[in-house]
C-alpha cells in the first residue's frame, strides 16, 4: 500500500507539521446483501477488491469505475504507527464520507458519522495494538432516497438532465495526526477592518482546571511580525481581539480582495505549565462583506460580483479533484476569464479549493448540497450537516455568502407550505446566529422568504428581453422567470440588493461530448455572440449588483460550460474575459 494519492495537507486552516496520510490503495468490498455488520467483517476483514482512496468507487480514478447501485461498501487497510508518535494521542480524520459511516480500529468501534460532505475525527489512541493496526470503514449511501441531502447526485443509475453520477463512500483525504492530551481543537477568526482588529477564538481539547495553560499568538504579514500576544486559557475556549498596527486603506494597505488577496499568517502555540505542547499554523484575510442602503459592499466599497456557477465535478474523479493542482487550475481559469467569484453549486467544496481561492483571490458562495423532498428526517439531517459546514469553512476570507437552499430543492411546496417556509426561515436564522459577518440567501433562485440578498435565476437568452426585465426593481420582481414567484407572498421586498445568480447556460458542443443546455450555439462565432448577448443584457441593468453565469465547465450530459469537461476553453479565454468585463 505504497501508492500515495492527494498528498497535500488536507486542513489548510489548522496545520500541524506531523501527520500521516492514509490515502492510497485500500481493500474494498460491496455489501449488497447487508451482511457485513451481521457477520462482523470489521473483526477479520477479507475483501476481494481494492480501491484507490480518496476516490469513490463510481469514479475511474478509484480503479473500479462502476456507476451502478451498491449502497453499502466496506474499506480496510493497515497502518504502522511511527515511532515518533509514541506517547501522543492519535486522531484519525476523514475529510468526507458519503453518506453514513462506521469506523472500527482493530475490530473496535471508533466513530459513527452522518453527512456526506463534512469532516469528522476520532481519538483512536486507546484502540491501538502496538505499532501495526487495522482500520475498517463501512459506508452506507441511500441511492434512491430523494429526501437525502445529496446535491447533484442522481437517484437513478444513469445520470440525466441536471443530475450527475453519485458518490458513495470515502471521497476526501483520510489521515492521522499525533497530538498532546491538551491541544488546540479548532480556531475561529473574525476580521474587523473598521477597527483594524481580528477576533481570535481558540477551542482547547482536554482542558483541565488543574493545568496552567497559556496561548501564544504570532501574526505576520509577508514574513514580518505585526503582532505578538500571550494570554491565559481559563476555559474550553478563549477569545481575544488583536489590534493590527498597519495601514489598511486607500488601495495601499493589506485588506483582502480578489484584486489584492492579501493574507496574514498566524502561528498559535499552546503551553502547559510553561512547556510547549501544541503548535498550529493558520491564516486569515482582513476582509468585510456588507450591505448598506441596499448596496453590496466589499471592504466598505460598492462591489459588483461577476461570478460563474461551478459544479465542482471532474471527469475521472467526480466530486474528488484528481489533484490539488486541478483545484488551483479551476480558480486560475475562472479568474483568467474575468470573473471575480464562483458559486459552488450543490456541493460543500474540498477545503483545498477554498485555500486556493483565499490565496489567489476569488469570492466564493458556500452552498449546501440539498435534498429534493421534505420530511422531518430530512430537516434534521440537513440542519446538522449545514451546522458542520459553516463551522468548517467560517475562517476562509474567500467565502462571502451562505446558501443553505437552492431553487426550493427539498422544499418544493414552500410557496404554500407553512412548514417548509419555517424550515427555510430556520436555516436562514440559524446561519445568521453562527455568522453575522456574511449575507445569507434563504432559497437562491426564487420563492425566497427572509433573505439578505434577492437572487434570481433566469435563462432568458435574448439581450433586449433581459435588459428590459431588469431595468427596474419592480419589473425584476414581477417577471417570474420559470413561472416562479421571486418572493413567497407574505415576505415583502425590503430593499435588498438584487443579483442574477443563474443565467446563460448556452450549450455548445466542442469535441465528442454530446448533451444539452438552456439555449444552443451552432459554432464558435454563434457561441461568442450569444454569450455577449446575455452578459451585456445583465450588465445593462441599473438595478442588478452582480451575476453568476451558468457554467464553468461541461459536466457529463451538460454541454453548457465555458470550458469543456476536461477544462479546454470553447473560445479563447481573452474573448470571454472581454465579454465578462464589459469591454
Amino acid at each position: 500500500m505504497t501508492e500515495m494519492l492527494r498528498g497535500e495537507y488536507p486542513r489548510p486552516q489548522l496545520v500541524r507539521a506531523d501527520w500521516l496520510n492514509l490515502n492510497g490503495v485500500w481493500n474494498f468490498e460491496f455489501d449488497d446483501e447487508a451482511a457485513g455488520e451481521r457477520e462482523k467483517w470489521y473483526e477479520h476483514p477479507s475483501f476481494s477488491r481494492t480501491i484507490r482512496v480518496p476516490f469513490c468507487y463510481q469514479s475511474k480514478l478509484s480503479g473500479i469505475g462502476d456507476p451502478s447501485f451498491h449502497d453499502i461498501v466496506w474499506y480496510h487497510r493497515t497502518f504502522t504507527v511511527p515511532t515518533a508518535y509514541q506517547g501522543k494521542r492519535l486522531i484519525l480524520h476523514f475529510g468526507a464520507v458519503d453518506y453514513e459511516c462506521k469506523v472500527w480500529v482493530n475490530g473496535r468501534l471508533a466513530a459513527i458519522h452522518e453527512g456526506g460532505h463534512t469532516p469528522f475525527d476520532a481519538d483512536i489512541t486507546d484502540l491501538l495494538q502496538g505499532a501495526d493496526n487495522s482500520i475498517v470503514v463501512k459506508a452506507v449511501d441511500y441511492s434512491r432516497d430523494a429526501a437525502l441531502p445529496r446535491g447533484k447526485q442522481y437517484w437513478e443509475e444513469t445520470s440525466a438532465g441536471i443530475f450527475y453520477t453519485r458518490t458513495t463512500g470515502i471521497w476526501q483525504t483520510v489521515w492521522i495526526e499525533p497530538v498532546h492530551d491538551l491541544h488546540i481543537r479548532r480556531i475561529r477568526l473574525t476580521p474587523d477592518i473598521d477597527t483594524n482588529e481580528v477576533s481570535l477564538q481558540a477551542f482547547v481539547q482536554g482542558w483541565d482546571t488543574r493545568a496552567k495553560l497559556h496561548l501564544k499568538s504570532v501574526i505576520s504579514f509577508a514574513g514580518q511580525v505585526v503582532s505578538e500576544d500571550s494570554f491565559s486559557v481559563t476555559g474550553k475556549d478563549e477569545m481575544r481581539r488583536i489590534r493590527l498596527h498597519d495601514f489598511n486603506d486607500h488601495g495601499l494597505g493589506r485588506w483582502w480582495s480578489p484584486e489584492r488577496p492579501n493574507l496574514y499568517d498566524l502561528e498559535l502555540t499552546l503551553l502547559v505549565d510553561g512547556e510547549v505542547v501544541d503548535t498550529v499554523a493558520s491564516y486569515f484575510g482582513m476582509r468585510k462583506i456588507s450591505i448598506e442602503d441596499g448596496v453590496v459592499l466589499l471592504n466598505n466599497r460598492p462591489y459588483y460580483m461577476k461570478m460563474v456557477l461551478d459544479q465542482g465535478y471532474f471527469p475521472d474523479g467526480l466530486l474528488t479533484a484528481p489533484s490539488d493542482e486541478a483545484l488551483k487550475k479551476d480558480i486560475e481559469l475562472t479568474k483568467e476569464m474575468g470573473f471575480n467569484g464562483a458559486r459552488k453549486h450543490q456541493k460543500i467544496e474540498d477545503p483545498r479549493y477554498l485555500y486556493w481561492a483565499d490565496r489567489l483571490g476569488l469570492l466564493v458562495w458556500g452552498e449546501m448540497a440539498n435534498a429534493f423532498r421534505f420530511t422531518e428526517t430530512y430537516a434534521g439531517q440537513i440542519t446538522r450537516e449545514w451546522l458542520q459546514a459553516v463551522e468548517r469553512d467560517y475562517n476562509h476570507p474567500c467565502i462571502v455568502a451562505w446558501v443553505p437552499l437552492n431553487e426550493s430543492w427539498g422544499v418544493t411546496n414552500i410557496l404554500v407550505s407553512p412548514a417548509e417556509q419555517q424550515h427555510a426561515l430556520a436555516l436562514y436564522h440559524m446561519t445568521k446566529s453562527l455568522d453575522m459577518s456574511r449575507p445569507v440567501i434563504s432559497n437562491d433562485g426564487w420563492e425566497l422568504v427572509k433573505t439578505d440578498l434577492v437572487t434570481i435565476h433566469d435563462y432568458e437568452w435574448r439581450k433586449e428581453v433581459l435588459a428590459d426585465r431588469y431595468s427596474t426593481v419592480e419589473q425584476a420582481l414581477q417577471a417570474k422567470p420559470g413561472n416562479r414567484w421571486i418572493l413567497v407572498p407574505g415576505y415583502p421586498y425590503e430593499g435588498q440588493p438584487l443579483l442574477l445568480t443563474e443565467f446563460g447556460g448556452i450549450s455548445f458542443q466542442k469535441g465528442n461530448q454530446e448533451g444539452w443546455g438552456y439555449s444552443g450555439a451552432s459554432n464558435e462565432e454563434d457561441f461568442e455572440r450569444r454569450l455577449a448577448d446575455v452578459v451585456q443584457g445583465a450588465l445593462a441593468s441599473p438595478v442588478l449588483q452582480g451575476f453568476c453565469y451558468t457554467q464553468l465547465t461541461d459536466v457529463e450530459q451538460e454541454i453548457n460550460g465555458l470550458l469543456t469537461y476536461d477544462r479546454k476553453p470553447k473560445i479563447p479565454l481573452e474573448k470571454i474575459r472581454e465579454i465578462v468585463q464589459g469591454r
